[in-house]
């Protein structure tokens, strides 16, 4: 039975493929669920339509990000972290902190959005990458002083 994609489906294929599966599983599990429509020409219009406003709303997500990249691109936030006497951090700076420190910038952002290889143990200035959108990344000062 040929079926219309209307979501990727893992080992099968993307959004819009026009693909080969037995009756059963399109009738009992694809179909369903929403994830694929029988393949007719009605229904080929149908996900056509449907991709053009994925689009439209894919490239509407990409500008609003890189609209926010350009204005945190030049930010640079401030966290207070405790240290001992020889200016060592108890603990570590993470995304969490982070993220604290940007909200009072007035900046709102995903947590999972804040790329750190490995958490900041030190006092200093380092850059870190925000990455808003898949083709979409901004690069934040933080600065992590003493308490």
């Amino acid at each position: 039975m040929e079926i219309i994609l209307r979501q990727d489906v893992e080992k099968l294929g993307k959004a819009g493929n026009v693909v080969k599966v037995k009756k059963g599983f399109a009738r009992n599990y694809l179909i369903p669920r929403g994830l694929a429509f029988t393949a007719t020409a009605e229904n080929l219009k149908r996900i056509e339509q449907e991709n053009q406003q994925k689009k439209i709303l894919a490239e509407k997500e990409k500008q609003q990000a890189e609209e926010l990249a350009k204005r945190l691109n030049g930010v640079s936030c401030t966290v207070a972290a405790d240290v001992n006497e020889n200016d060592k951090l108890y603990g570590s700076v993470g995304a969490p902190d982070i993220l604290k420190a940007l909200e009072i910038e007035g900046f709102k952002v995903d947590k999972d959005a804040i790329l750190i290889e490995k958490p900041i143990t030190d006092l200093g200035i380092f850059e870190v990458e925000i990455k808003l959108h898949p083709e979409v990344k901004a690069k934040v000062r933080v600065w992590v002083t003493k308490r």
